[in-house]
């Protein structure tokens, strides 16, 4: 997949089309994984624990395929994230996923997540599938979607 960025430091413009209705087949998919905290479900330090993330792929010479990086909201005050690499990095939490995973990409303000989820748990089911696990993927900063005037969320789960 081809990703353009306006400035490298900020995140690429998000292309929906390969993660709308998608099924993955993973096997020991790479992970990196930290925390952030969050107060009734809202991130409260995204931005560091992402840089943190992102300071060890780089001392680790690794790569950030798709710029793929999983949210899973363990409580009102957690979110894990696991953001995918392409080795195992030095220094960090490294985990693989493994299954089928579904996929589908909701755009619009947070606050339709809700919805989104609602959603996607009646679209799981009219496939005659069940979630095991599910994650939210934001695909960029606040500030990028403003920019690129589009904010996509890919609902990833296993099924």
């Amino acid at each position: 997949m081809t990703i353009e960025t306006e400035t490298p430091e900020c995140c690429p413009r998000f292309d929906p089309a390969p993660w709308d209705g998608k099924v993955f087949e993973w096997n020991n998919k790479k992970f990196i994984k930290d925390s952030v905290t969050t107060q009734h479900y809202m991130p409260l330090n995204f931005g560091e624990v992402i840089m943190r993330m992102n300071e060890k792929v780089a001392r680790a010479g690794a790569e950030v395929p798709d710029w793929l990086c999983l949210s899973d909201h363990t409580s009102e005050s957690n979110m894990d994230l696991y953001l995918a690499v392409d080795r195992e990095v030095d220094g960090a939490e490294n985990v693989t996923m493994s299954g089928k995973f579904l996929t589908k990409v909701y755009e619009g303000d947070f606050e339709n997540t809700e919805g989104w989820c609602g959603d996607f748990e009646g679209y799981v089911k009219g496939k005659g599938l069940e979630i095991k696990e599910w994650f939210m993927w934001y695909t960029t900063c606040p500030a990028c979607a403003e920019k690129y005037g589009k904010n996509y969320v890919v609902i990833v789960a296993e099924v």
